[in-house]
């Protein structure tokens, strides 16, 4: 019999539910949160009862999809963390009460594992490339930027990380500094594609190892706009297409460095990368180039599994379910979570 994970996923502001069946996508739905783009940013308070809201609607659709039932299900796979503790207390609480009615296992995934096996997700009529262990994995979302070195589904090892802000919030307070609206990720890849990514330079950290931080980029960021506004009101608005152009290749270039001496390091030729920020266009013709310049075989995910989605929270179950893992019913969510599991 197939083994079938119905992945349920609520870390920040979108609410989702996948079926996957031995490692096949079935199905992956997501409800995701317009209320937030007002504010600038999530409003924690407004995502949790959204979640509330959805989760019922968005579980009950999922399994439809499918064409499963409950009976179906071999295991209900849950994000634990890291997240915001309200929205990641709502998918809790509802996967152990699904799993007390349903008398279904659970498992409890770690989100940013997910993220780093996303490129696992079967897909039927799909050519289904997957990096051979072990591979490097280059994780940059809103909330983290690292390098990780996956040595198996359910082994890792982080060789680097951000000592400060990751360089998905270093995206938003760009886009929200110039008042291109929130989320800024993709504002930003948008209007670089429109500028010269030569005429304005931004200065870069000099981090020893393999550590990253995105503040100082920031700052500079600011000082260069307050500088230049200075002496012309019109100067962003005139040039913002060369602004985030020139911004966006120095936090690709500051990760690309990172990730290239990484590589180095560890001999390891087989690269992915996952998150939110995996979505930016720059940044995967980044890898992709340097793939080719170096020997890589480098795997990028596509983009429906780069935001926040129950498919890599399924297929991060899948692998804790063969491997015999069970979480018990007093299980409690966490925000912030030190180590994978």
């Amino acid at each position: 019999m197939a083994d079938i994970i119905l992945g349920i996923e609520s870390s920040c502001d979108d609410t989702s539910a996948a079926v996957i069946s031995d490692g096949f996508l079935l199905s992956n739905v997501l409800a995701s949160q317009d209320v937030h783009k007002a504010y600038g940013g999530v409003i924690p308070e407004l995502a949790s009862r959204a979640h509330q809201l959805n989760i019922v609607p968005v579980v009950s659709q999922a399994l439809t999809l499918a064409g499963v039932g409950m009976s179906d299900i071999t295991a209900i796979a849950f994000t634990r963390g890291p997240g915001l503790l309200g929205s990641l207390l709502v998918g809790t609480s509802f996967a152990k009460g699904l799993s007390l009615a349903s008398g279904k296992p659970l498992i409890e995934v770690n989100h940013l594992q997910g993220h780093i096996l996303a490129n696992f997700i079967k897909q039927h009529d799909k050519e289904n490339r997957h990096p051979e262990f072990p591979y490097l994995c280059l994780l940059v979302s809103g909330g983290n930027s690292q390098i990780v070195r996956v040595d198996s589904p359910l082994e890792y090892e982080i060789l680097g990380q951000t000592i400060d802000d990751a360089v998905g919030e270093a995206f938003d307070k760009c886009s929200k500094m110039m008042g291109l609206g929130y989320p800024g990720g993709p504002v930003v890849d948008r209007l670089a594609k429109e500028g010269d990514p030569e005429r304005f330079k931004f200065s870069k950290p000099h981090v020893p190892g393999l550590d990253y931080s995105f503040s100082g980029i920031k700052t500079s960021l600011l000082y260069f706009v307050r500088d230049r506004m200075a002496e012309d009101p019109d100067f962003m608005e005139k040039n913002k297409a060369d602004i985030c152009a020139g911004f966006q290749k120095a936090l690709i270039d500051i990760l690309m460095d990172k990730l290239i001496k990484a590589a180095k390091m560890t001999g390891i030729r087989q690269i992915t990368i996952g998150g939110g920020v995996s979505a930016n266009s720059g940044l995967r013709s980044a890898i992709v180039r340097e793939g080719e310049k170096r020997g890589w075989t480098t795997f990028l995910p596509e983009f429906k599994f780069t935001t926040d989605n129950a498919a890599m929270i399924a297929i991060a179950g899948y692998f804790h379910y063969l491997a015999g893992e069970r979480a018990p019913l007093d299980v409690a969510p966490v925000s912030r979570l030190a180590e994978f599991h």
